[in-house]
């Protein structure tokens, strides 16, 4: 007789060549399955097995390394579903891309995945990659936070859906976001308005997150309300930030002076994030970075976390870990 064993939600059915993983809810099973059955196209496509969902149950046909990755991918969109987190197709296609790297399952822990950033009325935010539930986890456990590495993994984005959700909750009374306001190969002066309107486009990144979290109409009300402030970083100049949850974004674009006149701004009950790409400062040549000088000298006290991010980290575009890859291979060989 085949053996059968529970685990979790669901239960595992070894036979041959093929497994059987039965499930609780027929509804999430259809909904595991994506539209079409493209979720389980792609770990068809991505593991070489075949994937039957008949009824509350998904039947995996393969080599038994095979069917062990893809039963995996499954059981983690099931839990994901189960749990009311979104599963969209690029959340599937992480899943199948962690899932087959050579570290396997380890690369992302179970501890971590359920590092969520709740958001109110909607589905949580879930990290896509070990660094992200790593950055969150950070951020959750001490004052200052440190997240670095290219475009495109995420780091604004967590920064500002995590200080939204906190602002949501009550956790802190307000929200700030800034950037240095250096010009990168653009002059501002040339641009129309006074200096907010010239400055908000390059703070867009900050409004698309917060409005994901919040939606636009209690952003604006908030803004309004001075909950949210989303400014340049020379507006911090003189203050004493307390109970606020702040981002630092573009951080390798501040001098040493200016990140040391924004740390020095903490008051009580704030927290601060910063984000910023080192190798992608658009400071005069020879002007050091306060990014990278204060994370060579502030590496070592309490409550201060990095976290560092890589080209596998990247959840745009495949493409452009593979650009950035080729950048930093070119910058390494020069």
């Amino acid at each position: 007789m085949p053996g059968k064993t529970r685990s979790g939600g669901f239960w595992l059915m070894a036979r041959g060549k093929t497994e059987t993983i039965d499930f609780a809810d027929i509804g999430l099973v259809r909904e595991l399955t994506g539209p079409g059955h493209v979720n389980l196209a792609l770990i068809e496509q991505a593991f070489d097995v075949y994937l039957e969902a008949p009824g509350s149950s998904v039947i995996i046909n393969g080599n038994a390394k095979a069917r062990a990755r893809a039963a995996h991918v499954v059981k983690d969109i099931y839990e994901r579903l189960e749990n009311g987190w979104p599963c969209t197709r690029a959340d599937v296609e992480n899943l199948i891309m962690r899932q087959a790297s050579e570290s396997g399952a380890g690369n992302f822990a179970k501890s971590d995945i359920r590092q969520v950033i709740p958001v109110p009325r909607r589905k949580p935010i879930v990290p896509k990659t070990k660094h992200q539930g790593d950055f969150i986890n950070a951020m959750r456990d001490n004052t200052i936070t440190f997240g670095v590495g290219p475009a495109g993994t995420g780091k604004t984005f967590l920064a500002t859906a995590y200080g939204a959700s906190l602002l949501a909750r009550g956790e802190v009374g307000k929200f700030i976001a800034c950037r240095p306001a250096v010009e990168a190969g653009e002059k501002l002066g040339f641009l129309p308005g006074d200096l907010m309107e010239k400055i908000d486009p390059y703070l867009q990144p900050i409004y698309d997150a917060l409005i994901m979290v919040l939606g636009a109409d209690e952003v604006e009300r908030r803004k309004a309300s001075g909950e949210i402030e989303v400014a340049p970083l020379a507006f911090m100049r003189g203050r004493t930030l307390s109970n606020a949850f702040v981002v630092i974004d573009e951080a390798q674009n501040a001098t040493v002076a200016q990140m040391k006149m924004a740390l020095t701004r903490l008051g009580e009950d704030a927290a601060y994030a910063v984000t910023g790409d080192p190798s992608q400062s658009d400071l005069p040549r020879g002007q050091q970075s306060g990014l990278s000088h204060a994370l060579a000298i502030l590496g070592e006290i309490d409550d201060i976390s990095m976290i560092e991010f890589d080209a596998s980290d990247v959840v745009r575009h495949p493409l452009v870990g593979k650009i950035v890859k080729a950048y930093d291979a070119d910058a390494k060989n020069q």
